[in-house]
């Protein structure tokens, strides 16, 4: 089971419409265009048409799949007093003294440019549940970190 945001389904719900209503009808267009061009056997539109048919039926079934096992959080059901799914934290990196400050969502909402961590990143995975002001150690497979004085803001934007 995965949790995500309300716009992060909405996004996911658009995107598998988008497929379904408008790419994969055009990709039957093109299929059926380039099949009508004749011997097939050395059809370079007909097998970039397959290509792109078999591409779209993937992320069409990809899609679906995650939204069969998602669930929208419940953002009145999230803890206040620790860090859990879409808390915004703060943290310093204790060898470089350097503060990050990320968004904990789910891996199909990760996006390290808008600033969002996977919950099962090593860096997500060690601060949930955690409290503000507690050290934590992140253990990654090619490296540890300390991290120290993250601040939970669980009442994140909406």
């Amino acid at each position: 089971m995965e949790y995500l945001s309300k716009e992060r389904y909405d996004q996911i719900v658009a995107e598998l419409n988008h497929l379904i209503d408008v790419e994969y009808p055009r990709i039957k267009d093109d299929l059926s265009d380039a099949r009508a061009q004749g011997d097939l056997s050395e059809n370079a539109e007909y097998r970039s048409a397959r290509r792109a048919q078999a591409k779209a039926i993937s992320r069409i079934r990809f899609l679906q799949k995650v939204l069969q096992y998602s669930r929208i959080i419940d953002t009145s059901a999230l803890p206040k007093d620790q860090i859990s799914l879409l808390s915004k934290v703060e943290f310093t990196n204790m060898a470089s003294n350097a503060r990050m400050t990320y968004t904990i969502v789910s891996p199909h909402e990760m996006n390290l440019e808008e600033g969002k961590i996977s919950c099962k990143s090593p860096i997500g995975a060690a601060l949930m549940g955690r409290k503000e002001g507690e050290i934590v150690d992140v253990q990654a497979p090619s490296w540890k970190q300390t991290v120290r004085k993250f601040l939970s803001d669980s009442n994140f934007s909406k």
